[in-house]
C-alpha cells in the first residue's frame, strides 16, 4: 500500500493546483482521476469553450470587416475545424497538467477513488482492479456536471448538455438553449454568431439573472439585435424527439407556444459528483447535494476535506483553486485567511463580455447601504470608439457613508480582463477617492473604472 501526505481526489482546478500548491509545501501528493488531467474545466470547460469562443469572434470580425476598411468576400464557419482547434487547445492543456505533475513531483493514479475507513482510499481502475492507498489527509475535488431536469432528459443527440454542444459534428440550423446563466449564453453567443437560429428559454424574469439589473437588460438588448429569440418568465414544460427535429413546447407569460428545432442544449446548471465517494460509509456530512466544510474545507471527519463545485460558494473554477491553496497551507499549518466569497469574480464570456463583483445595486440596498453608483458608458471611450466596441458600461457602487467599494457591474469588450482591478482594490480595501486618483491610461477601456468612479462622485470628465 502507497501511502502520502496527501491524496486528492479529482484533478480539475481545484484538484490539481492544491496538489502542486501541496508539494511545494513539502508534502507527498497523489491524485486520483479518472478521466483527463485537468478535469472538466481545462478538458470540457473554461479552456475549450473559450477556443469556440474566439472563433466565433474572429468570424463576426469579419463579417464586419468593412466596418473598418477592410473587404472580405466568401467567409464560413467551419465547425468542424473550428471543434478541431477547440479539442487541440484543451488537448494541449492536459499535456501541461501532465508536465506540472512531473515537475512537481506528484503521482497520478488512474482511476475512481472512493473513501474508505482508517485514511484510505480504494481506486478501481478501468480493468476494474481494486488498489487501496493510505494518506494522512484526504482532499475530495471532484466537481460537477450537467444538472438535467425531469423534462428535459438528455439524450445526447436532440437534447444535449454542454459537452455534446463542444463537439457537435454538424451545425445545427436552429437551437433552443434552455438556461441562460455562463454556459447557456456563452453558447447561444457562439451558435448564433456562426449563423445557427437561437432561442434561449429563462425560468425567472430577466436573462443572465445572477448579474445586475441593467447588465441583463444591455444583454438582452445585444443578443435580440443579433437576431436571437428570447422568452423569459418561460418554462420548456415538454420536448418532443420523435420526428426529424424537436417541437418544444414553452409556457410563457403570454401563454403555451411550440417551438420547431433541431437541438436543444440544456444549460440549466450543474449537479455535483457525490456519488460513489464512499461519503456515508465513512460519515461525511452532506446537505443539498454539498460537503459541508468549515472555513478551511474540513469536513466533519478528521483528515477528510472538500472543495470546489461540492461546496458552498460560487461553482467557479478559480474558487476551487483558491480554496484548494488555503486548505493545504492551513494542513501545513500556515496561517491562510478564509475566502472572501463576496470578493469572488464573476466572468462570462459571450459578446459583450460580462464580469462583475461584489453587490449588485439591488443587493446593496438590501444589505442596508446608502450608495453613490457611478457609471461609464463606453460609447463615451476613445479606446472602445476606435476598436468598434462601443456597446457596454462600466458601473462601480460606493458606500456613500465610508466610500467602500462595494461592486462592480461591466459589459462589454474585454471586462473579463478588466474586472481583476476591482477585486484588488476591494481586497486593499480601497475608497472611490482612491481609484478617481490612481491615474489610468490613455486610450484604454480600463479608464472607464476612473471615470465611473469619478461619476459615483460627480467629479466625471468625459460625459
Amino acid at each position: 500500500m502507497a501511502n502520502y501526505d496527501l491524496i486528492v481526489i479529482g484533478s480539475g482546478p481545484g484538484g490539481y493546483v492544491a496538489a502542486i500548491r501541496a508539494s511545494q509545501l513539502g508534502m507527498k501528493v497523489g491524485v486520483v482521476e479518472k478521466a483527463e488531467l485537468g478535469g472538466i474545466c481545462l478538458n470540457w470547460g473554461c479552456i475549450p469553450t473559450k477556443a469556440l469562443l474566439k472563433s466565433a469572434n474572429v468570424f463576426e470580425y469579419m463579417q464586419h470587416a468593412a466596418d473598418y476598411g477592410i473587404n472580405i468576400k466568401g467567409a464560413e464557419a467551419d465547425i468542424t475545424a473550428i471543434v478541431k482547434r477547440s479539442r487541440d487547445v484543451a488537448a494541449g492543456m492536459s499535456k501541461g497538467i501532465q508536465f506540472l505533475f512531473k515537475k512537481n513531483k506528484i503521482d497520478h493514479i488512474a482511476g475512481h477513488g472512493k473513501l474508505k475507513k482508517g485514511g484510505k482510499v480504494e481506486v478501481t481502475d478501468d480493468a476494474g482492479k481494486k488498489t487501496d492507498y493510505e494518506a494522512k489527509h484526504i482532499m475530495l475535488a471532484t466537481g460537477g456536471r450537467s444538472r438535467e431536469l425531469p423534462n428535459l432528459p438528455i439524450d445526447g443527440k436532440k437534447i444535449i448538455g454542454y459537452r455534446d454542444a463542444m463537439v457537435l459534428p454538424q451545425q445545427p440550423k436552429k437551437m433552443v438553449v434552455v438556461g441562460s446563466g455562463a454556459i447557456g449564453v456563452e453558447f447561444a453567443y457562439f451558435y448564433s454568431t456562426i449563423g445557427t437560429e437561437v432561442t434561449i428559454v429563462e425560468f425567472l424574469p430577466r436573462i443572465v439573472p445572477v448579474e445586475d439589473e441593467e447588465v441583463s437588460k444591455a444583454l438582452d438588448k445585444s443578443f435580440k439585435k443579433a437576431g436571437m429569440k428570447i422568452y423569459t418568465n418561460s418554462e420548456v414544460t415538454k420536448v418532443d424527439t420523435k420526428g426529424k427535429g424537436c417541437f418544444v413546447t414553452v409556457k410563457t407569460p403570454d401563454g403555451e407556444i411550440k417551438i420547431e428545432t433541431d437541438i436543444v442544449l440544456s444549460a440549466v446548471g450543474i449537479s455535483t459528483n457525490l456519488e460513489n465517494l464512499g461519503l456515508e460509509e465513512v460519515g461525511v456530512k452532506t446537505e443539498k447535494g454539498k460537503v459541508l466544510v468549515d472555513d478551511f474545507y474540513k469536513t466533519n471527519v478528521a483528515g477528510v476535506y472538500a472543495i470546489g463545485d461540492i461546496v458552498k460558494g460560487q461553482a467557479l473554477a478559480h474558487v476551487a483553486s483558491a480554496e484548494g491553496i488555503i486548505c493545504v497551507e492551513k494542513i501545513k499549518g500556515l496561517n491562510p485567511q478564509p475566502l472572501d466569497y463576496n470578493n469572488i469574480p464573476g466572468c462570462t464570456y459571450c459578446s459583450p463580455e460580462i464580469a462583475s463583483v461584489g453587490y449588485t445595486e439591488e443587493a446593496a440596498k438590501k444589505a442596508g447601504y446608502q450608495i453613490k453608483v457611478g457609471k461609464f458608458p463606453f460609447t463615451a471611450s476613445g479606446k472602445a470608439k476606435a476598436a468598434g466596441a462601443p456597446d457596454g458600461f462600466v458601473k462601480l457602487i460606493f458606500d456613500a457613508k465610508y466610500g467602500e467599494f462595494l461592486g462592480a457591474h461591466m459589459i462589454g469588450a474585454n471586462v473579463t480582463e478588466m474586472i481583476a482591478e476591482v477585486v484588488t482594490a476591494r481586497k486593499l480595501e480601497t475608497t472611490g477617492h482612491e481609484i478617481i486618483k490612481s491615474v489610468h491610461p490613455h486610450p484604454t477601456m480600463s479608464e472607464a473604472v476612473m471615470e465611473a468612479a469619478a461619476a459615483a462622485y460627480g467629479e466625471v470628465i468625459h460625459l
